[in-house]
């Protein structure tokens, strides 16, 4: 078979010599604008590559594909190779297309496109295989863990080529402060890759996704994840809400114990004063509930609920001060004599400033000139009064009067 196979290939290259020699009398003038032209490929394992080798000016001169060994794969349209990966897209005098389906990493390498002119001229090509990085995998959280422990997870994974980065997110926000190790693995071609988190738990993390994310460019945009909810023990955590903000006498009060914890807290226990409580009739304990009916001034008291699971205990207490239903409706009404004495004031200050102003304007009223002179009143007639009231202007500055 190995004999057939050199045979096969022996012939092509000598047909492609006699080729040349028979043409090269004519061509070789012509072959001076001749070229062949090949782009480099990136595929991703498993996938298809398509090789091109293109010739802008070509005068009937063989084209010819051959592998990182050198091994002939297309000679034209003829298959020099037995491998059914490899298949003929296209032949003709200015193109040879040809695909390599179900990639693996041993393909990858420098392929070579020869152009069979006088002298022989040559592209190459090379085809670069991407290794998909595996379903990565977290280790290192074992349930349950306890409020306040450190945790250390890791996210690590394998076949990536080139080596694939991992993120870190913990309630859709990204964690920066991570460990990152490479290793090449054994076909020396590809990377396993790990990533560890560190961090100090609390109650808040309970039931919170943990997210490890391998970006690659072999994946599309399309990352890879592993997820781990965590599961985190704490002690409980407890406060009691009364049914009204003003307990009355007589009336009905309900006092509800809240309390949280991981595992779920045990029914809790509800005392008086550090005791039990002193009237079951009326204090009924439904659940977390203390009902009691019907209150009293006895009634007046610290109560205290307890909370407890496996991992501790944890109680709240509350002052209850009934009040008299006659006292919370008189504070509730208006209070006359403060309303009453406000009025007084504002009367009492309106009367005063009434008065001081009316003092004000009387010492600022001024002064005027009588319109009497002296000897007027003698006069015989008007003339003469004005006449000599008209002499005695001079000294009217001298008759004032003050009216206080």
């Amino acid at each position: 078979m190995i004999w057939k196979r050199s045979a096969v290939l022996r012939f092509y290259s000598v047909c492609g010599l006699l080729l040349q020699a028979a043409a090269s009398k004519n061509k070789v003038k012509g072959s001076q604008g001749q070229f062949p032209l090949t782009q480099n490929v990136t595929v991703v394992e498993g996938g298809t590559a398509i090789l091109t080798c293109r010739v802008d000016q070509n005068d009937n001169t063989s084209l010819q594909w051959s592998n990182p060994a050198q091994q002939t794969l297309y000679f034209d349209d003829k298959k020099a190779l037995r491998d059914n990966r490899i298949e003929l897209v296209r032949a003709s005098w200015h193109e040879l297309s040809i695909s390599v389906s179900d990639v693996s990493l041993s393909d990858e390498g420098q392929y070579t496109c020869s152009l069979f002119t006088m002298p022989v001229k040559t592209s190459k090509a090379y085809l670069t295989v991407l290794g998909v990085p595996e379903k990565p995998q977290i280790s290192g959280f074992s349930s349950p863990v306890m409020e306040g422990d450190l945790m250390q997870l890791t996210c690590k994974t394998s076949g990536s080529k080139p080596a694939a980065d991992i993120r870190w997110f913990k309630n859709d926000k990204e964690i920066k402060d991570v460990k990152y190790l490479k290793e090449e693995d054994a076909n020396r071609k590809t990377f396993t890759v790990s990533s560890t988190l560190d961090f100090r738990v609390d109650r808040s993390d309970d039931g919170v996704a943990v997210i490890c994310r391998v970006d690659h460019e072999s994946l599309n945009a399309t990352p890879q994840v592993a997820m781990q909810v965590l599961e985190i023990h704490y002690t409980p955590s407890v406060k009691i809400i009364p049914s009204t903000p003003f307990p009355q006498e007589g009336q009905p009060l309900i006092l509800t114990c809240e309390s949280k914890g991981k595992p779920l807290p045990e029914p809790v226990l509800w005392t008086k004063d550090g005791g039990e409580l002193p009237d079951p009739d009326r204090m009924v304990v439904s659940g977390r509930e203390l009902n009691i009916l019907f209150l009293n001034k006895t009634d007046n008291g610290t109560y205290r609920c307890e909370a407890t699971n496996t991992i501790g205990q944890s109680s709240a207490e509350y002052v209850l001060i009934v009040h008299d239903p006659n006292a919370l409706a008189g504070q509730t009404g208006p209070d006359h004599a403060l309303i009453g004495g406000i009025v007084a004031v504002v009367v009492f200050v309106t009367l005063c400033s009434i008065f001081l102003l009316g003092r004000y304007l009387a010492r600022h009223k001024g002064t005027y000139l009588t319109n009497e002179a002296k000897g007027a009143e003698d006069a015989p007639d008007a003339d003469t009064a004005i006449i000599n009231a008209e002499g005695s202007q001079v000294n009217a500055e001298e008759k004032k009067e003050y009216f206080i």
